[in-house]
This record gives structure tokens, sequence and C-alpha cells, in this order.
């Protein structure tokens, strides 16, 4: 089993190479589809149909945009939570998904990306759904971890003869620090989530925007105690500014 890391478009790519084939760690962006692509049958000299798998660890754009294209270039099976198709339903979740797309082409112009097209289809058509502790079909030797906080649908992989994980956005960097991702819609389960993987026999955890990283080198503890206790989200982080502003026009009156 070998680990490929691509850079993508705002995150980084883990491709697996192994017997059974190519398995995606995530679905990527849309801006992504071409370089995976390439990267299969330039850097590996494989055919894109060797890509088996793609795992949606959750719907925002740089993890779940590019999952549909992939799957309809490559016949890759798309294996996600249950709860991921339900994500970005109805008007409010319209909304969240329109303000998470800006929001990454807001990250890509502060990192001097190019502006391409980011829109994808909000509701997930999964073939595969996995919950926690599931292992991944075709690749037997990966074992889904449930670790929601960031959403309430989040997946982590692990690679257990290894001892290597996957857990996309469940820590991110700040300022050289590791800290929770935002938004943070469950503080609760957050929490859970990283006593889990502290709990873990894991022993390398890979992330979509940290560097690989050994386990003794995050201080769970220190990120546990400082995280958030209420949610942080568009809507909570919208309802306080408008509290704040009627709280200021009322001490005014």
């Amino acid at each position: 089993m070998k680990v490929h890391k691509l850079s993508g478009y705002i995150q980084n790519i883990y491709l697996v190479e192994d017997s059974q084939g190519l398995l995606l760690l995530d679905g990527c962006s849309r801006a992504d589809v071409d370089n995976v692509c390439h990267y299969i049958s330039h850097t590996l000299g494989r055919a894109i149909s060797d890509l088996k798998l793609i795992v949606v660890t959750h719907m925002h754009p740089d993890h779940a945009g590019g999952a549909m294209r992939l799957r309809a270039r490559t016949g890759a099976k798309v294996a996600a939570h249950p709860k991921a198709s339900n994500w970005y339903k109805g008007l409010a979740g319209r909304t969240a998904h329109s303000i998470d797309v800006l929001l990454t082409r807001w990250v890509a112009k502060r990192i001097g990306k190019p502006r391409v097209p980011l829109w994808y289809n909000p509701i997930l058509s999964a073939d595969i759904l996995v919950c926690d502790n599931q292992r991944l079909p075709i690749f037997n030797d990966w074992q889904v971890l449930y670790t929601p906080g960031h959403t309430d649908h989040d997946l982590s992989v692990v690679h257990v003869p290894s001892k290597q994980a996957y857990i996309a956005d469940v820590l991110v960097q700040v300022k050289g620090k590791l800290v929770p991702p935002y938004p943070l819609c469950h503080p609760n389960q957050y929490r859970e989530s990283l006593k889990k993987l502290a709990q873990s026999q894991i022993e390398t955890f890979f992330c979509a925007h940290v560097p690989p990283t050994a386990k003794d080198a995050i201080d769970f503890d220190h990120v546990i105690h400082n995280a958030p206790r209420k949610p942080k989200n568009h809507w909570h982080s919208s309802k306080n500014r408008i509290k704040k502003k009627l709280f200021g026009l009322t001490q005014e009156h």
C-alpha cells in the first residue's frame, strides 16, 4: 500500500495505490478533477478506470465538489455517510452551499489560485453508505471512523495495518497551531471525535489542510480544552452580529 499526496486547489489530496486498485480518500473540489486524472494516467502510468472508490468525508466544496465528475469519468464508486445527502437540503441548505462555495473561492484567492468553476450538485448520490467502524468495500484494510463536529456526517478513514488515518478537516492549522475547523457545527460531538482519535491506535494523521502529523505531535487535550462550547458557523455568526447591533441600538436609546 502506498499513499500518494497531491497538491489540490486549496487542500491536500490523498490517493491510495494497492493491489486492489486506487482509492481516493476524499472527493476533492471540482477544480481538482483534471489534476487527479492526469496524475493517475501520467505520473502513475495507470488507466483512470483503476480508480475504484472515492470516499466523501463531508459535503464541503473541497471534499465533495469533484466526486460526481470523477465517478462519471472513471467509473469509480462513491462512498459517504448516510447523513451526507441531507447536508445541503432545503432553502437553508442551498444558502449554506452557496456561502461555502464563495468561501472556497475566497480561500483560493488568498493563496493565489486562479478563479475556476467550483459549483457542484449539493445533493450527493452516493453508491455506498458507510458508518462507524465499517470496513471500506474493495479496500478492506481501511476502516471508517465517524468523527462528527465540523459537520454532522464527517468521516475519517484508517489504514488499520499501518496505523495511518486521513481525518480531513477534524484539525486545521492557524499560525502554526492545530485548532478546530470552521465551521464547527456540533462542538460536543467534536470533542468526542477528538477523544476517539486520541484514544485510538493511529500513529500518523493525514489532514486536508495540515501536513502529515505524528500522533505524538498533537496535543489533543489542549485542542479539546480550547474548542468552542457553542456552534460556530454562518448562521450563528450572523445571528450574533444582529444581536450585537440590536443591543447597541437599545443601549443608545
